[in-house]
């Protein structure tokens, strides 16, 4: 055997040999990720492990999905719902929730964001998907990544790749798709407006909060107390100020391991061969349509209270009702910057952003409570 027919053996048996387009195609495809990430900085933090994720599983013969494989591993956090709760309760030790108990209203804003979500479902039983398929796909519209793999797991597992990627790369990509939309519904004057300073919330007020609101949730819709229940644990964690090491760990390091670990799991649902297919992109099309009524939908009811309240109200915050927390209310406050230099929108939006974690999950509860035995 001369060197050219080793040569030749030692690429028949790389991954060269086995790269399919649509490897090459979702490479690409991460690609782009990885330049949204580190040189547009779109929300790094999640987009950089879903791209590598990404990256990593449409690498042929690698074996990283396969069982025993170590994404595989990693991704029964994903399959069994541990992931999504405990990034729950990681947010709920990161999360003030004085904006919304100051200010009941944005409970209102957090629920009209929610648009999205009953749009995208009533468009997907309208094209071939089942109702419980439909449901896990509207949840997109939340921007709520965890919620989005929670109720695909329990309502359409077999559609969890595509929902779980669309879900987190939206919520990644809030500051280039958000920004439009709340141009195009809002006036200059609208935007400018300058709210005023929300009220001082007690220590009581905030430690009752998270104990009624799944007191109350988990009562209505029982198949929420999981995600609910974690997050307002993290939530009382902090507010409390006597668990502070429970407090600082659900905060930096267990969110950051499990940030990790969801993200390359997520990414890794991507495989070419499988990821590639026409129910996915009309998955991530609704996905996209949904975000946008979601994000329409907030402005709107804003406008509407801009015009009850004689113009106390800037209608951008209601853009920040998704739940992607902070990010939609980091958006809502650069935007009414641009309009406003003196502008500090960022706290009054913040109220509508936590109102709709809790609106996306009570969406998912709802849902679930129609839909978990016709799968």
């Amino acid at each position: 055997m001369n060197f050219f027919d080793v040569l030749a053996e030692l690429l028949e048996a790389s991954g060269f040999a086995a790269l399919t387009w649509q490897n090459i195609a979702m490479i690409l495809v991460s690609f782009v990720l990885f330049y949204l990430a580190i040189v547009k900085k779109f929300e790094p933090l999640l987009l950089l492990p879903i791209s590598f994720g990404m990256f990593l599983v449409n690498l042929p013969l690698a074996g990283l999905m396969d069982e025993g494989g170590v994404i595989n591993i990693m991704s029964y956090g994903v399959k069994s719902n541990l992931f999504p709760c405990l990034v729950f309760m990681g947010v709920g030790a990161m999360t003030d929730f004085s904006p919304l108990i100051a200010n009941p209203i944005s409970l209102v804003l957090g629920a009209a964001a929610q648009l999205g979500i009953y749009v995208a479902f009533i468009f997907a039983t309208q094209i071939g998907f089942t109702p419980a398929e439909a449901a896990a796909i509207g949840i997109i519209g939340g921007a709520d990544g965890p919620t989005s793999i929670y109720i695909a797991n329990n309502l359409a597992p077999h559609l969890l790749a595509p929902i779980a990627v669309a879900a987190y790369s939206y919520m990644a990509l809030i500051p280039l798709i958000q920004p439009p939309i709340m141009k195009a519904l809002t006036t200059k004057k609208e935007r400018a407006v300058k709210m005023g300073q929300l009220r001082k919330v007690s220590k009581t007020e905030k430690i009752v909060f998270p104990i009624a609101v799944v007191l109350f949730c988990s009562l209505l819709l029982p198949s929420v107390a999981p995600l609910l229940g974690l997050l307002m644990m993290g939530n009382l964690f902090k507010e409390s100020g006597v668990v502070q090491r429970l407090s600082d760990t659900a905060q930096n390091a267990m969110i950051n391991i499990i940030t990790i670990m969801l993200g390359l799991s997520v990414g890794a649902k991507a495989e070419g061969a499988t990821f590639l297919d026409i129910s996915t992109l009309k998955i991530i099309a609704m996905g996209l349509a949904a975000f946008c009524f979601s994000t329409a939908g907030g402005v709107l009811l804003g406008k509407l209270l801009y015009i009850i309240t004689g113009g106390k109200i800037n209608p951008l915050i209601g853009s920040a009702g998704v739940s992607a927390v902070p990010m939609a209310a980091r958006v809502s406050q650069t935007v009414g910057a641009k309009e406003n230099p003196t502008n500090f929108l960022l706290m009054h939006a913040m109220g509508p952003n936590v109102a709709g974690v809790i609106g996306s999950a009570v969406a998912a509860g709802f849902f679930m409570m129609i839909f978990k035995g016709t799968m």
